[in-house]
């Protein structure tokens, strides 16, 4: 099924294009559709529960990784002004 939906945000564009190709993944992969899993309730507490550690694992990597960005880049700054004031001390 088809359809045509008019976004008047293009973020929540981008999301809804993304479930659509997540939900042609699963279907690749599995050959049904979520709507028609007759998984239990255990399984899909399981699936989720997953999802949610892996979703942690993300999460800690990317702080990680913006901490150390950010870090370097207040490193770079400092020593900028350092020069800029040693510079500024050889001149009086």
């Amino acid at each position: 099924m088809k359809q045509e939906i008019e976004f008047r945000d293009p973020v929540v564009k981008r999301v809804v294009n993304k479930f659509v190709s997540r939900s042609d993944v699963g279907f690749e992969k599995y050959g049904i559709t979520l709507d028609n899993d007759s998984s239990k309730m255990f399984e899909w507490l399981n699936h989720l529960q997953e999802e949610l550690m892996d979703a942690v694992l993300y999460l800690q990597k990317a702080k990680e990784t913006y901490t150390t960005n950010e870090e370097e880049r207040m490193n770079e700054l400092f020593d900028v002004n350092d020069n800029l004031n040693a510079k500024y001390e050889e001149t009086i």
